[in-house]
């Protein structure tokens, strides 16, 4: 089992050095959240210690923290409303490059970063590569207020799509979990998404949903690593 794991982070380690051939002196940059995207931020802490100059937007309290630490020049969207490249991981990604993303809880933050660059790479290994989407479950953002009326709302627009399956509020109910944003997840156990592109637009609509975790046409390209090397799907740097 460790020998897998170390494989596991060797793999998200291939797959973020190869993410930085996409940056150049100058860049603002999107930071992702997760392990793969935290390894990403490693490595390019290392390369403004030597000298690279970026400006970077966290996509999570815990990345912002991470880049900090290791003296990354930071700022906002606020300030800085236009990135030139958001580089993150996913929970699942397809071959035309949707994903699922929120398996840290950062969904909200990531897509309004990824929204605001002008290109988004994926990094990750090649156990995310799937088709079709949702064995991993997918996250919904939902605020607080009212929120087992909106799961319900989540479930019969899912059931629309030919989504079935049990949806859990992430943490225990009376105790939820809560994001930097403060509101709730429910993940989705469809095991299967035919329609993910419909699915996105039906879960957008519904009053409550704050975000989901359906990433579509925003990433254009992944950066995949296996055993027999790296796989660049979309655009080359």
């Amino acid at each position: 089992m460790a020998a897998a794991i170390m494989d596991s982070d060797a793999l998200k380690e291939r797959a973020a050095e190869r993410a930085l051939d996409y940056v150049s002196p100058g860049m603002r940059l999107g930071l992702g959240t997760g392990s793969t995207a935290a390894k990403f931020v490693d490595l390019l802490g290392a390369k403004v210690a030597g000298g690279l100059d970026v400006l970077c937007v966290p996509t999570s309290e815990a990345t912002h923290k991470q880049a900090a630490e290791l003296r990354i020049p930071l700022t906002t969207l606020e300030e800085t409303p236009e990135l030139d490249l958001t580089i993150d991981g996913a929970d699942e990604l397809d071959t035309e490059l949707r994903l699922i993303k929120g398996g840290g809880g950062a969904l909200l933050r990531e897509k309004i970063v990824a929204a605001a660059s002008a290109r988004m790479v994926v990094i990750a290994d090649d156990s995310k590569c799937v088709d079709p989407l949702g064995a991993f479950p997918l996250p919904v953002e939902i605020v607080a207020f009212g929120w087992q009326a909106t799961l319900n709302k989540v479930r019969a627009v899912a059931q629309e799509h030919s989504c079935e399956g049990e949806l859990i509020l992430r943490g225990a109910s009376d105790s939820p979990f809560v994001t930097d944003g403060g509101n709730y997840i429910v993940d989705c156990g469809f095991g299967a998404i035919a329609a993910p592109d419909q699915l996105a637009v039906g879960l957008s609509l519904l009053p409550g949903v704050v975000e989901h975790g359906l990433f579509i046409g925003i990433a254009t390209a992944a950066i995949v690593a296996g055993e027999g090397g790296v796989e660049i799907i979309g655009e080359a740097p």
